[in-house]
Formats: C-alpha cells, sequence, structure tokens
C-alpha cells in the first residue's frame, strides 16, 4: 500500500508586543533563577510571560520529572485553551512529555483554536501529538528556561523573528552545513529528537508515516548503537517509506562526529533523498528555530531549507 504522503499544517498567528505568551513545565524541573531569566527576555521583545501554576514543581518521587504528570497535563491544557494566551513555550526539556500526553482532553484543546507551540528535545512527542491530534504547526525552537537561549544571542534573535516577523526567516542555511545526499526535493517539515521519534512508534499520538515528508533529525548524549538502534526501528517500521528529504542538525555527545556521520550514511544514505547534515538546530551552543507542518524545499547542494510560506500567519 502507497502511504499518504503528508500535508501542510495549520499555521497559527504570529504574535505582536502585548501578547501572552504562557511558560509550562512539560518534562524536567525547572531552576528558577534560568526562569527568571528566559522571562526577561521575553519581556524584552514586549510579550507578556504568564507562568503556569506548577512550572516550578518537583516531583516527589521522580527527581527528573516537573511535579506530578497529571499537574503537567493540567497546565498545558488550561493554557492552551485559555483565550487570552496568544502562544504556549515549554520551560525545557528532559523527560516527562510521554507520561503526560495521553491525560489532556485533546478534543477541548482542538476546539480552543490554533496557537503558536514553542520547544525541542522532549517536546518532540508533544510536536507529533499537536500535528496528529490537532493538525497543527508547531515550532522546534528554544525553551525559557534551556542554557542556548539565555546565552546565545542569535538563538534568541531567530526566535524572535519566527515568533514575531517570520517572512524573514523563511530561507535557513549554516556555515558548517555540508551536503551528504545531492538532490533537491519538495515537502512537509516533521521532526525533532530521534530518539523520541523512534519512542512514538505505535502511540495514539504517532502519524503513521513521513511520507511526503521532510525530516529534520537530531539527538544529544546517545552512543551510535543507539542512534543506530532508533533509526533502524523507524526504517524497519515502515516509518521513512516514501520521505522526500532529510535535514541533520546536531549531535552533541553522542560520540566523534565521524562515527556519527558514516552512520547516518549507512542508514539513511539507501533511502535515496537529499539528505544536508549540520543546519544548525537541537541541542547545540546556538540554534535555529524551525517550522514543522509546513511545506518546504530542500536544495542539498545549496545546503538550504526554503520554507514556501512563513512560519506563522502574518495577517490578523
Amino acid at each position: 500500500m502507497t502511504p499518504t504522503p503528508l500535508r501542510p499544517l495549520t499555521r497559527p498567528r504570529r504574535l505582536v508586543p502585548g501578547d501572552r505568551v504562557a511558560i509550562v513545565a512539560t518534562s524536567g524541573p525547572v531552576p528558577r533563577e534560568r526562569l527568571d531569566a528566559g522571562l526577561d527576555i521575553l519581556r524584552g521583545w514586549d510579550l507578556e510571560p504568564v507562568l503556569a501554576p506548577h512550572v516550578l514543581d518537583e516531583h516527589p518521587r521522580f527527581d527528573y520529572l516537573a511535579g506530578a504528570d497529571q499537574d503537567r497535563a493540567r497546565d498545558l491544557q488550561q493554557a492552551w485553551c485559555d483565550p487570552s494566551v496568544a502562544a504556549v513555550m515549554c520551560a525545557r526539556g528532559g523527560y516527562g512529555v510521554q507520561r503526560m500526553a495521553d491525560l489532556m482532553d485533546w478534543d477541548a484543546m482542538r476546539a480552543a483554536g490554533p496557537k503558536a507551540f514553542i520547544g525541542y528535545s522532549d517536546v518532540t512527542a508533544l510536536h507529533e501529538a499537536f500535528a496528529n491530534r490537532l493538525g497543527l504547526a508547531t515550532l522546534h525552537g528554544p525553551m525559557a528556561a534551556a542554557a542556548t537561549f539565555l546565552k546565545d544571542g542569535p538563538t534568541q534573535d531567530h526566535l524572535r523573528r519566527t515568533l514575531m516577523e517570520p517572512e524573514t526567516v523563511q530561507v535557513i542555511g549554516s556555515p558548517a552545513a555540508r551536503t551528504l545526499v545531492p538532490g533537491r526535493a519538495r515537502g512537509i517539515t516533521l521532526g525533532g529528537c530521534l530518539c523520541l521519534l523512534a519512542a512514538d512508534l505505535g502511540t495514539p499520538h504517532a502519524r503513521p508515516g513521513a511520507a511526503g515528508g521532510i525530516l529534520l533529525l537530531e539527538d544529544t548524549g546517545e552512543e551510535a548503537y543507539r542512534l543506530d538502534r532508533y533509526l533502524t526501528q523507524l526504517l524497519r517500521s515502515g516509518w521513512l517509506d516514501g520521505i522526500a528529504g532529510i535535514v541533520l542538525g546536531s549531535w552533541e555527545e553522542c560520540g566523534p562526529y565521524d562515527e556519527v556521520r558514516a552512520l547516518m550514511l549507512d542508514r539513511l544514505g539507501g533511502l535515496g533523498v537529499p539528505i544536508v547534515e549540520e543546519l544548525g538546530f537541537g541541542h547545540c551552543p546556538s540554534a535555529i528555530t524551525v517550522p514543522l507542518g509546513v511545506p518546504a524545499v530542500l536544495d542539498a547542494g545549496a545546503r538550504t531549507l526554503t520554507f514556501e510560506v512563513p512560519a506563522l500567519l502574518t495577517d490578523h
């Protein structure tokens, strides 16, 4: 059976000065001082950050979780369904999204309508859920209490422009980018953290496949054999059948990069689609924001990804 190709997803509107941005903790515990610094950055953009009630909670038994699963799920749902909130931004990654993703009322969230959603890393599972359950384009980008967002000016500026001037960042590239497999392809962007995409297979939130997609992949802290396992699982499951192109981001603390590059070519090169590496998104010292669910053209020769429309709607 020929897989059904992906279609463009609904884009929310861009942000304007005065918009309220809810900050939620979906995964790991959030350090107060880092969160405060992130809120100051958002205020400097003339946005109004508002904290979810449990954003600073810590789980009573498991110190890797930001509070109870039910509280994290409730915070996200309430923020999403609040008509005064224009965007929802995750506080940080870590682990925990998969524990709370089934605890939300997705019908109520769909009825609330679209708004911008920002995060990466563990939040990959929510990007997939928002795409599959809500049909909504989202932003793979820095989070309010993430170290890269707090320390790196270009990371901050690219997110600000994506949120408020999305027409200015429709072409992305990186001086470090290289062509692994030449070619040119058009498709719908999707992806995120490799290990989360593999772990999501078979859940109610996972799409049945990535046909017609330009797949963005990155990860951190995974040894080569684990990356091999995740990629092989995506291949064996058929999830990559019909993929249009692949863009690789950062692989921080995943071992020697030459080994990672060889693995990517070994597992993905046989798909016969254009592949570009090191495009500058993910767990890296300076990270761009990439919209997911948007039609784009990958030009491996030019080492660029060009979005055919802005990440967010520019008209109110």
